[in-house]
């Protein structure tokens, strides 16, 4: 059974962070974490900037500066995975790229979830609130390729007909 509690890391536009474990569901007026020391507090949201899924905590003196790990903001080159390939300037003048699933969430949600272009960092997703989001553009549209194509081949006339034989 999984934890209903995940590690996360808040980002502020003060440039300060806290870690902890937080709920999968958010309260509206403040994000509410456990700290490992065991001491629950709540953040409000316009002061938070993201809230990054992470694997682990920083332990180092050296991921103090950057806890998230988040060395690649941009995607070098198109991702392969199937979502929404967004670019979002950030109220603080910050450019971040990520996935996001292709769904009603984009418009109706408080905030996007995205899986950030470098999988192979500390950070699993990020969760950017709406209120932190300056602009938002779609970049491109990543589909899954077998299916479509497929369907469409099997649509497609025969150009040249088999000779009777």
């Amino acid at each position: 059974m999984a934890s209903s509690r995940k590690p996360v890391i808040v980002r502020k536009f003060s440039r300060e962070w806290c870690a902890g474990y937080a709920d999968a569901d958010f309260a509206p007026n403040s994000f509410e974490i456990l700290d490992p020391a065991g001491k629950v507090f709540s953040i409000p949201w316009p002061s938070i900037k993201w809230v990054c899924f992470i694997r682990d905590f920083p332990s180092s003196s050296s991921d103090q500066s950057n806890p998230e790990r988040l060395l690649h903001k941009r995607f070098a080159v198109r991702p392969r995975s199937a979502g929404l390939w967004l670019r979002m300037t950030l109220t603080d003048g910050e450019v971040i790229e990520g996935l996001a699933a292709n769904d009603r969430s984009l418009i109706e949600g408080p905030g996007i979830l995205m899986i950030p272009p470098d999988t192979r960092s500390n950070t699993q997703r990020i969760y950017i609130p709406r209120h932190a989001i300056q602009t938002l553009e779609v970049a491109g549209l990543i589909g899954v390729s077998g299916r479509k194509r497929a369907a469409q081949a099997a649509a497609q006339p025969d150009l040249f007909p088999p000779e009777p034989a």
